[in-house]
């Protein structure tokens, strides 16, 4: 009797625990938690979302096939699943892949790794552009950050293995650019050494980075449009998608659809 009232217990803890997890990160099988949480944010007022958004006449980017990896950021998982690729894509004209799965990370520690579900897309996709998130997730769960390598293979279970291994992977697959972009600042040292080591692969590998890290500009934010463009120090809302993020990652964007 005891033993079957403390696998019970056990079973409720953990659904507990997957509960909270999908209220606070979005992360699991109770992810629809969090929209509830966020759905009444300000920043994700229905005047926002993209529908409200006229497509440009003419754009660098209109028909152009944008694949987008990444996680809860790039998946937009305080903004009810609209994120920075809905805009784009409806701004532009564009067509969107959306490849981003809340909670995951560029190293290859799982099923569902950037790396992993990388591999998985069908080699027939040929997007005429890649954007990749660099995951606040590695820094999070603290990833090995690793070393840049001489030539490969690449070490897929340390964050510059992983980075490496995308940019090769897409080079070789699909012959198109890939731009990699981070989050603006928000309190993570790790996340900091993550973007300092991204930006040494990116000049070795000549590929674009919208860093928004490390622009001071872009990141003075007053204290009510930051208020109404973040629900938390990592995730936009829909308005901060929209005003924020997506004007400042459109200007990198047009510069590498036009070369």
């Amino acid at each position: 009797m005891r033993k079957a009232m403390m696998i019970v217990l056990a079973a409720v803890l953990i659904v507990l625990w997957l509960a909270f997890c999908g209220f606070q990160w979005s992360w699991g099988p109770f992810s629809g938690l969090h929209d509830l949480k966020t759905r009444s944010l300000p920043g994700n007022a229905s005047a926002y979302a993209p529908e409200h958004v006229e497509t440009l006449p003419e754009s660098p980017l209109k028909g152009k096939h944008i694949l987008f990896l990444g996680s809860s950021v790039t998946f937009g998982a305080a903004s009810q699943g609209i994120s920075f690729a809905d805009y784009i894509t409806r701004y532009n004209g564009s067509v969107m892949t959306k490849e981003a799965v809340s909670g995951t990370t560029l190293v290859d520690s799982g099923p569902d790794s950037y790396v992993a579900r990388l591999k998985r897309l069908d080699p027939g996709l040929c997007p005429d552009l890649v954007i990749c998130q660099l995951s606040t997730n590695d820094a999070t769960q603290q990833k090995p950050l690793g070393g840049i390598s001489e030539a490969g293979p690449f070490d897929t279970r340390t964050v510059a293995g992983a980075v490496e291994f995308i940019i090769q992977y897409v080079q070789n697959t699909w012959h198109c650019p890939i731009v990699f972009y981070t989050n603006p600042r928000y309190d993570s040292e790790a996340y900091g050494n993550m973007v300092d080591l991204l930006l040494q692969i990116a000049e070795k590998w000549d590929v674009p980075v919208i860093d928004m890290w490390n622009d001071a500009a872009f990141n003075t934010v007053p204290k009510e449009k930051r208020i109404l463009w973040m629900a938390d120090p990592i995730h936009p809302t829909q308005a901060g998608y929209l005003e924020w993020w997506t004007p400042y990652m459109e200007t990198t964007l047009y510069r590498i659809a036009g070369e």
